[in-house]
């Protein structure tokens, strides 16, 4: 590599960026029911007398997972685009979420779910081959309760149990999701150094003379 014909401080370098194979965005929605869950405060919803979830109402918190997808699959598909052949990837990506599920009796009382692990599988065609790296990242994630069904399980022995068996619910999560498959490259191109910013002015004041009292100091009589 030779740097020639440089202006200033103008310089070939190389650096080492993540080449982006393909990018698409999209939208997807999924439901899923959770079954029985134990909840927190263990103890807070009684088995006997009346329905304790009169009133109640449930809400839900959805993040990805410590390990939030992966690549179950990636088969080469022919396509033809503009006139011209070209290979792609199909993709199978199960997707992996940390859902939370919150009751709100009518009392006030909140109860908190243990952590729900749910996956959703979905195919994607992208440019992948082997070897790139595949990355969702969501611009936007969210889920509601579309239905509620509560019933009280029968804790037998355990009567601090806290398990509601929410069989019947319905729980909706939403996803705007990016999709990259990426590739570590090392580049080269023409670049200026940069140069640090003026300071700022900060002047400093004028001397401030205290005030002066001309009828004592000096004595102005002259005789």
């Amino acid at each position: 590599m030779q740097a020639k014909n440089l202006n200033g401080g103008q310089e070939l370098i190389c650096i080492n960026v993540d080449k982006v194979y393909d990018w698409v965005i999209n939208e997807r929605g999924f439901d899923y029911s959770p079954g029985e869950v134990d909840f927190t405060p263990v103890g807070s919803v009684p088995v006997d007398g009346e329905n304790p979830f009169d009133g109640a109402t449930l809400t839900c918190e959805v993040e990805p997972s410590d390990d939030p997808i992966d690549i179950l699959a990636r088969d080469d598909r022919p396509f033809v685009i503009d006139g011209t052949p070209v290979t792609l990837q199909q993709l199978n990506i199960r997707k992996n979420f940390d859902v939370t599920l919150f009751i709100t009796l009518a009392d006030g009382t909140v109860l908190t779910s243990e952590t729900q692990s749910v996956q959703r599988c979905e195919q994607v065609t992208l440019c992948a081959p082997e070897g790139t790296e595949v990355e969702i990242t969501y611009t936007d994630l969210d889920c509601f309760v579309c239905t509620e069904v509560f019933a009280v399980v029968d804790p037998g022995e355990d009567p601090a149990a806290g398990t509601v068996d929410l069989t019947g619910t319905i729980v909706t999560i939403n996803t705007c999701q990016s999709i990259q498959s990426t590739y570590p490259v090392t580049v080269e191109f023409l670049a200026e150094f940069c140069e640090p910013r003026d300071v700022l002015p900060t002047p400093c004041p004028a001397p401030i003379r205290p005030d002066q009292c001309p009828v004592v100091f000096p004595n102005g009589n002259n005789g």
